[in-house]
């Protein structure tokens, strides 16, 4: 009888004690309500952060300075696949993996807190700790801020956290006989529950938008829309200016990339999770080094220098064969070796390593500035100021080479460096020390795996060797001859060549593939290799159907 009366008593309190351990009296929808705490309360802490860098501006984005460390510390493979996985998407789909990565650690944080009330505080310092590391890591991230605004986030996110669990365990669970005043009060502390977490949700959306939306006030678009390049015909609006280049195939064939890539649809790969907004008033363009003159240029001295005008195809070293990671443009700067003249190079300055504000470095020989290619500090883009997401207020930009190995956007500081002991930002991640473009083509129309009408069927797309050139495009349809295409207008040796074949296309499955052969009369490689560590080689090729008109 005893033994009756005792497993009745445990029976009793697991139905009044929901905050009981699992096993005796956590049921599973206690154990979601606390999980769901733990979610609301990572949410809005994460929410104060957004906000508190959209109030003040020196205050960082704790989800950028996370993301640009976990960048920084990735294996080069890890970041390749995310280029390639996700294109210029990948800092997008890196910062919804943080917050969601984040967001669940708190769901378990919630439910250990119900048990042990320090494991909350405990879990938020660690958090804060880690995005503190990478605030103190990041060149345009403020330490100082950065501990306020995660001391702020930290205490709202524990006052979310420790008042939804208050709410969770006051819920009476509702028993196995009836009781319609237990059964009232059950349905009141669930409507006062899901009103919390309602709150607690809408916060956790608001503050984040609101803060986005309140950082725009930061842009320097502003500024980058008030420049007036030296090229820019007068009376002409800065970023109206038209580009002046040759006609390409494109108007005769709808899917060919342009000669001229705009602006908008020019490709990004950076490392920069979050774009840097650089004020052109307060910044200078440093030459150091080994130099015998080191100096420094303003702005408005860069954009009176800045008189040269030169179309460059620029590519990505982590472009796949047949990839679309390289565009073509017409840049407006200053010569590379006007500043490099002014400086006095030293005989050991046989590197120049381009240094962004964001900590960014990338090196190539000092040679290459003088063997005649076009290599440039730019500041504008087919005829308007460099767009924000692609450098302003300077880049550098040099045909020929990956940009990789010289591209550097938001540019700081040339430095004048030996070339074997200093090294750039990807060099110790496994990619090769020098980045020369390779010979490489690509089928724009029609596309993979399409299919087509039979009859006369335009076949085209682009080719490119910079800085030696196109001279030829071949055309190979299944296992028959190679046919050479037309080329359009060549800009210049240092930009892409548009390719343009008439073929008459029989029904079936074919197969479409090209090649390229430079001005040394070097025909690109047969043979596939990805782009680790210096670039992809092989023939782009693709299949169609065809079908009877």
């Amino acid at each position: 009888m005893g033994e009756n009366n005792e497993n009745q008593k445990s029976t009793n309190n697991a139905e009044v004690d929901p905050a009981g351990t699992e096993g005796s009296g956590e049921s599973r929808t206690l154990r979601m309500r606390r999980r769901l705490a733990g979610v609301l309360g990572a949410a809005v802490a994460l929410g104060t952060t957004e906000l508190m860098a959209g109030i003040f501006e020196p205050v960082p984005s704790l989800v950028g300075t996370v993301g640009e460390a976990v960048i920084d510390l990735s294996p080069s493979r890890l970041v390749k696949f995310g280029i390639r996985t996700f294109g210029t998407n990948d800092k997008l789909a890196l910062g919804i993996g943080i917050v969601i990565i984040s967001v669940l650690a708190g769901g378990a944080l919630g439910r250990a807190t119900a048990r042990r009330w320090w494991v909350a505080p405990l879990g938020f310092t660690a958090f804060g700790a880690v995005g503190l590391a990478a605030a103190a890591r990041d060149p345009l991230a403020s330490t100082g801020w950065a501990l306020l605004t995660i001391a702020v986030a930290s205490v709202t996110g524990l006052f979310t956290l420790f008042k939804m669990l208050s709410v969770a365990e006051s819920v009476p669970e509702a028993g196995a006989t009836i009781d319609i005043a237990r059964s009232a009060a059950s349905d009141a502390g669930r409507r006062r529950f899901v009103l919390t977490a309602a709150a607690a949700s809408a916060a956790a959306i608001i503050a984040p938008a609101l803060g986005r939306r309140l950082k725009q006030r930061f842009s320097v678009e502003s500024a980058r829309s008030d420049v007036v390049l030296a090229t820019t015909p007068q009376g002409a609006t800065a970023t109206a200016t038209p580009v002046a280049a040759t006609s390409g195939l494109e108007a005769e064939v709808t899917g060919l990339s342009p000669l001229v890539t705009p602006n908008s649809d020019f490709y990004r790969i950076d490392t920069a999770f979050l774009t840097p907004q650089v004020d052109p008033s307060g910044w200078t363009l440093k030459i150091r080094g080994e130099v015998d003159n080191p100096f420094e240029l303003t702005f408005d001295e860069l954009v009176e220098m800045a008189t040269h005008e030169a179309p460059v195809t620029l590519t990505c070293v982590s472009n796949e064969v047949g990839g679309d990671l390289i565009g073509n443009a017409v840049w407006t700067g200053v010569p590379l070796v006007d500043l490099l003249d002014r400086a006095g190079v030293r005989p050991t300055g046989t590197q120049v390593l381009g240094r962004s504000v964001d900590g960014f470095t990338a090196g190539f020989p000092t040679d290459l500035a003088y063997d005649g290619r076009e290599a440039m500090v730019a500041i504008g883009m087919n005829g308007e100021p460099l767009p924000i997401p692609h450098g302003f207020p300077a880049r550098l930009v040099v045909a020929g080479i990956y940009g990789y190995v010289s591209a550097t956007k938001w540019l700081d500081a040339i430095e004048l460096t030996d070339f074997d002991s200093v090294d750039g930002y990807w060099i110790p991640r496994g990619w090769s020390k020098l980045g020369p473009i390779k010979t490489q083509s690509r089928v724009d129309v029609p596309r993979d795996r399409a299919t087509i009408a039979a009859g006369t069927v335009p076949v085209a797309g682009v080719a490119w060797a910079q800085s030696r050139g196109i001279d030829r495009v071949e055309v190979q349809i299944d296992d028959g001859p190679w046919m050479e295409a037309d080329l359009g207008d060549e800009l210049s040796i240092n930009t892409w060549r548009q390719w343009l074949l008439s073929w008459d296309a029989t029904p079936g499955r074919h197969e479409i593939r090209v090649r390229a052969t430079d001005s040394t009369g070097m025909v690109q490689p047969m043979e596939h290799q990805p782009p680790r560590p210096d670039g992809a080689t092989g023939y782009h090729q693709i299949t169609v159907q065809v079908e009877e008109a």
